[in-house]
């Protein structure tokens, strides 16, 4: 019998192809006898041919080099056994994990759910002012962390162990339903991002601004003016269908 287990991934990429991914990290969570979930010890990271030059603003981040990926697997042939490992898995996890699935898509990952970190960071840690892996990291300093595991940043593995701590950290204060749900919708940003009332809580602001907010080209604002105009019992809301850009939280 495997305990429930769900495996952190963190990719570091040569540019903004689908197939870009120079290198896969991972981590695993599972959740003990007592019903505490734990960061276990297998974790792991693999290089990957992305089949083009990694680009220069890439390889400032995260100092992966071409030769150094010369002779690794392409990402479609590294990716099926890790995003599928052998033990089940009840889903995948991220830090924005929008950006993971972008290239783990459901063929590769057979279905399997994704639990986006940074979303349930923003649910289980309102009061913090910035939910960034590694500023979650410092403001946070999870138990059990080893420092020098966690780098060096921006590399694929560090940065999944990282983020395995905050996943077991937001599994032991929530539910994996509650995560799974979180996860499935827009950000629910605790404090208002950007423009005259930016770092206001979103109770602060009056009705006429928040139906304002309903207009604005994030969907992450979108749905955190709709959640309070909904909390107040404004249910009659618009909905804008312009796209969704990130926030800077």
């Amino acid at each position: 019998m495997f305990p429930p287990c769900i495996r952190v991934i963190d990719l570091e990429t040569a540019g903004n192809g689908t197939s870009d991914v120079c290198e896969i990290g991972w981590q695993d969570v599972i959740q003990g006898e007592d019903g505490g979930w734990e960061v276990s010890g297998e974790r792991g990271a693999v290089l990957v041919n992305p089949g083009k030059p990694i680009s220069p603003d890439t390889m400032a981040i995260h100092h992966i080099q071409d030769w150094e990926v010369t002779g690794a697997p392409l990402w479609k042939e590294a990716a099926p056994s890790i995003l599928r490992p052998p033990h089940p898995i009840v889903a995948l996890a991220a830090h924005r994990a929008a950006f993971e699935q972008r290239y783990c898509t459901p063929r590769l990952a057979a279905g399997t759910p994704w639990i986006c970190t940074w979303k349930c960071a923003l649910r289980v840690w309102p009061e913090l002012q910035r939910f960034s892996n590694q500023m979650l990291r410092y403001s946070r300093r999870p138990e059990g962390l080893i420092h020098e595991i966690g780098l060096p940043a921006h590399r694929a593995m560090p940065d999944a162990y990282v983020t395995a701590h905050h996943l077991r950290d937001e599994l032991n204060a929530a539910s994996l339903d509650e995560l799974l749900l979180w996860s499935s919708r827009p950000g629910l940003l605790p404090r208002v991002p950007a423009g005259p009332d930016r770092g206001k809580s979103w109770d602060r602001l009056s009705t006429e601004a928040l139906t304002a907010f309903l207009s604005d080209r994030d969907t992450d604002v979108r749905f955190s003016a709709e959640t309070e105009l909904r909390r107040r019992g404004k249910t009659e809301t618009r909905r804008s269908d312009t796209p969704a850009q990130q926030t800077l939280l």
